[in-house]
């Protein structure tokens, strides 16, 4: 095979092995094969080196004692310009300070021969997954630094997100009204201010309002300004959000939950293009494209009017829930890690396979929210996977070490269990009240009164 040859890389990955003694280098790759590696045979390090750059996809395996150059220098060079590439060393000189010098200058592992030719397979292995790990993660960040305009907005490769992004585009300078669907954490408010700053209103206001956020009693003066006067506590004029988005964008989440009321002076302020201050009389011209958000079709909701959801429904943009875009959680959560590492100061970790795996699998009901938490709560705590954290239960219960009694109460027996959960817990999250709750999904004031009952001080348990 020469260095142009395409590599048909196995389930198990590719072996560049090195061995200037052809009989064990030809038995080894035999052995290697049977194992299920593509091999890629050598007979000196200068030949090795032709095959070696960035994007080579698989390891080295190289004996130490070669003639021109040795297996110490070959590793040198692959770590020098490519850092991470796992080389594994193999010797039959038994030098255990060479051993000890190799490992310190970058080889992944030291193997003496005569080998055991398992032992051989398996550290390959753990090699080869580490490489894959390491250009998957390479992959992801070389995605996110490459990405610009809509695709640094919105991140994900999937094809469901591609299309929304190619809508959005579409939509964002034909200034017309949109509704935008989607489950609860998927993005919508996201989505719509990709529609401003992809709009000639840019340079406007971004205005959003959650309209289920707001009580009834506030919401017309929010949206629309009041007068000094107009009710109790109006002491002096205010703006509303309307006159505030003037050319701009007013972003309406949950719009599905605004009363009949105001949905008619929308509709009004839509249709002519004028608000009216709560208390006043003096009409005021606003200039303005309104998003609106619903988590479900306003066309099934009995309280929502059919003329302002058609004055609204010009265009709509519909964003896949996470589930049905699972190819792009590695990506996202790769993108979150590294925005609290670098906000925290700290290094950004490494995504094991198994942790991909974990993402790609789980169904985030909370979308891209939940996500966004979890990998929050992955780039600050080191000793958590993915699956501890989405599954705080079977982190803990695996931790715990508790002989019941059978000759106690049940009750006694309870207590002992729960003051052991919440001791780990509070163990696990270094004395982090709120990580905690989380974790055991209770509310503040419970988590309280069952700390006091039992004891438990969080100084105890902070660095």
């Amino acid at each position: 095979m020469s260095k142009s040859d395409p590599i048909n890389v196995d389930v198990r990955g590719t072996v560049l092995l090195v061995d200037d003694e052809a009989m064990v280098r030809r038995s080894t790759e035999k052995w290697l094969e049977m194992a299920g590696f593509e091999v890629i045979g050598c007979e000196s390090a200068k030949q090795a080196l032709t095959y070696i750059s960035e994007s080579f996809r698989g390891i080295v395996v190289s004996d130490v004692k070669m003639p021109e150059m040795d297996g110490l220098e070959l590793m040198s060079s692959i770590v020098a310009d490519i850092p991470g590439l796992p080389v594994v060393l193999v010797t039959g000189h038994g030098d255990v300070d060479m051993a000890i010098s190799a490992m310190r200058k970058g080889a992944y592992d030291f193997i003496e021969k005569p080998f055991n030719p398992e032992r051989l397979v398996e550290t390959i292995q753990r090699a080869c997954e580490k490489r894959r790990l390491m250009l998957e993660n390479l992959r992801l960040q070389q995605h996110l630094a490459s990405s610009s305009g809509i695709d640094k907005r919105l991140i994900g490769i999937s094809p469901r997100i591609q299309r929304l992004k190619q809508e959005i585009i579409t939509l964002a300078d034909l200034d017309t009204n949109v509704i935008i669907y989607g489950e609860t954490g998927t993005g919508k408010e996201l989505v719509a201010q990709s529609l401003h700053e992809f709009s000639h209103r840019r340079s406007g206001h971004f205005v959003p309002i959650n309209c289920g956020a707001i009580p009834e009693s506030l919401i017309e003066s929010e949206l629309f300004g009041h007068e000094a006067g107009a009710f109790t506590g109006a002491s002096k004029r205010r703006i509303g959000k309307f006159e505030y988005a003037d050319c701009g964008t007013l972003f309406l989440d949950e719009i599905e939950s605004m009363p009949l009321h105001l949905q008619i002076k929308l509709l009004r302020a839509l249709q002519e293009g004028v608000i009216e201050r709560l208390g006043g009389n003096k009409l005021i011209p606003v200039n303005l494209r309104v998003i609106a958000a619903a988590k479900t079709d306003l066309r099934e909701e009995e309280k929502f009017r059919e003329d302002l959801f058609y004055r609204l429904n010009v265009a709509q943009l519909h964003i896949p829930a996470l589930r049905d875009r699972l190819e792009d959680a590695p990506l996202l959560f790769e993108h979150y890690v590294g925005m609290t590492a670098q906000s925290h100061q700290r290094d950004q970790r490494t995504l094991p396979e198994q942790d991909i795996r974990t993402l790609q699998s789980y169904q985030w009901p909370g979308n891209v929210r939940e996500l966004k938490n979890v990998a929050m709560r992955y780039a600050l705590d080191l000793r958590m996977s993915v699956a501890d954290i989405l599954f705080p239960e079977d982190h803990l219960s695996n931790q715990l070490d508790i002989s019941a009694d059978p000759t106690q109460p049940l009750a006694v027996q309870v207590a002992v269990f729960e003051a052991e959960v919440i001791k780990l817990a509070l163990s696990t999250y270094e004395g982090n009240i709120k990580l905690v709750m989380e974790a055991l999904d209770l509310p503040r004031r419970t988590l309280n009164q069952k700390m006091s009952k039992y004891g438990l001080n969080r100084s105890d348990y902070t660095g």
